[in-house]
């Protein structure tokens, strides 16, 4: 009996592979860094094969290490950085330019344009997002645009765009499915959500041939089977989904106003909001949550660019911890920031604020002032940042909402939860198993095989580790979040606005 679903979680600074069983237990774990690639300011890349590398070989090692061989997995999900945008060679499976990474700010000068033009209603209208360097749209219209003859390739079927989830799918099935599911379409700005279809009218805007684009299937569906020589026999692909939606489902948000934040390099909120794509009215965005069983559910979404990234630069910018997990005991050696607040607007401000051209600060510093303090500061400006993406939700949808479900590397940090459930003035709560976006692309896998039989047993296995309940009071919460309101104003609108870039002038890495 197959006794395993493999979930292939490829993220933003690493690829990692998990097995899950039928209790939604973690059976074994891999991981593997690979390259982060910056050629310039505000240009973030990854090298294609470098992706699919660590990510086939973390999911070798996870088999090995729980000593499972391929007969013995039900299915694979894919989970995956969105955004992040490749262009391929549909004959030989070569990348012709690095992926250009949802971090990445090389198109915000074009996003400018399209917004003079007054493109920014129709496209919130019919994509449900914002203008913004953030999404795939823009990344491959440049990548046509710089990339020499790409363009005129890419109008004779030459080449294929994905996001990393097409990229890994092709790879895995030997070049025979391009696809992709409507969670990863709808981060593209290509994608009509209430047509549930990538759609002209977008297409001519951002001057993308439809030649290129995937096919979109549901998040939960048996596409195909692995190729031979991948794996010691072939697993059928089951599940796919944008990391953060497939975070939701792992977090078991399938009523509409359950909502989870997760930590990672960036921090991402969604809110399940049903059947319907309603349109935010408070710069959030509106996005496919998962198509399963023939029903597409909707979710409203803030998107914080740094989160965890944040204690990475303390680690590697300022050399202050050697490790991650040490900034907890640096940041808990001081009672408070000492009045220091950090924004961590090194790619721009997310939701709700949307402002590509805000740039890091650290504020209130004193002679007094102290790394611990810094450190501390900085885990704060990640719940700061939380909580204005929660009063945008709140207004949005009209729901109180009754408690925030966490998950990501951060959540294991007590101090940031405590902080995050005082500044909220709700409750935090952490489950037993917070690999939730690995877990939920294992859940839309092994729905579609009979895994699992259907969402109740999916309920059943998730469980509460730690609920953080708010400490302070709503007056202390109103001033620190008075005070981070000024400190966020000061970060604003740093960065120059350049002119968009002209078409033919980049060479191929």
């Amino acid at each position: 009996m197959k006794n395993a679903i493999l979930a292939l979680d490829q993220g933003t600074t690493s690829s990692r592979a998990i097995l899950f069983d039928r209790a939604g237990a973690i059976l074994a774990v891999a991981q593997k860094e690979f390259t982060q690639i910056y050629p310039r300011a505000g240009w973030v890349e990854h090298d294609p094969r470098e992706i699919w590398a660590s990510q086939i070989e973390t999911a070798r090692e996870a088999l090995a290490n729980a000593r499972l061989k391929a007969k013995d997995v039900a299915a694979i999900g894919i989970t995956n950085q969105r955004e992040t945008t490749v262009v391929w060679d549909r004959k030989t499976g070569a990348p012709i330019h690095n992926a250009i990474v949802w971090q990445d700010r090389r198109t915000a000068g074009l996003c400018d344009e399209l917004k003079r033009a007054d493109h920014a209603a129709t496209v919130q209208r019919k994509a449900g997002l914002v203008i913004d360097a953030y999404f795939s749209g823009t990344k491959l219209r440049w990548l046509l645009d710089q990339v020499p003859g790409a363009r005129t390739r890419a109008a004779r079927g030459e080449l294929a765009f994905g996001t990393i989830d097409s990229w890994l799918l092709w790879n895995l099935t030997g070049g025979s499915l391009h696809l992709t599911d409507p969670s990863n379409a709808s981060r593209t700005m290509l994608f009509d959500l209430a047509a549930g279809a990538w759609d002209d009218e977008l297409l001519r805007l951002l001057d993308v041939p439809r030649e290129v684009l995937p096919a979109v299937r549901p998040s939960s569906e048996i596409y195909g089977e692995t190729a031979p020589g991948i794996f010691d026999a072939p697993i059928q692909i089951a599940g796919i989904a944008g990391d953060q939606q497939a975070a939701l489902f792992g977090q078991n948000c399938f009523s509409r106003g359950l909502a989870k934040n997760t930590y990672g390099t960036g921090c991402f909120m969604l809110m399940n909001i049903g059947a319907k794509p309603t349109a935010s009215a408070h710069n959030l965005l509106t996005t496919v949550a998962w198509d399963v069983g023939g029903q597409t559910d909707f979710a409203l979404e803030g998107s914080v660019f740094i989160g965890g990234a944040v204690v990475q630069w303390l680690r590697d910018g300022l050399g202050i911890i050697r490790s991650s997990p040490e900034v907890e005991g640096l940041a808990s050696s001081v009672p408070d920031s000492g009045g220091v607040y950090l924004v961590p607007a090194f790619a721009g401000l997310g939701a709700p604020h949307w402002d590509q051209y805000a740039r890091g600060t650290i504020s209130g510093l004193t002679r007094g002032t102290t790394a611990a303090h810094i450190a501390r500061a900085a885990l704060e400006g990640i719940a700061f940042q939380v909580a204005d993406v929660l009063d945008a939700m709140r207004n949005d949808s009209g729901i109180a909402m009754g408690e925030l479900r966490v998950d990501g590397g951060a959540c294991a940090n007590d101090l940031l939860m405590q902080f995050q459930a005082d500044i909220l003035q709700v409750p935090v709560v952490r489950p037993k198993v917070t690999e939730t976006t690995a877990l939920g692309a294992a859940y839309l896998a092994g729905l579609a095989v009979g895994f699992w039989k259907d969402r109740d047993e999916v309920h059943r296995a998730w469980q509460a580790d730690r609920t953080f309940e708010p400490r302070e009071g709503p007056d202390a919460a109103q001033h620190r979040r008075a005070r981070w309101a000024e400190a966020l104003r000061r970060a604003q609108d740093w960065e120059e606005h350049p002119a968009p870039p002209t078409r033919g002038k980049a060479t191929t890495p």
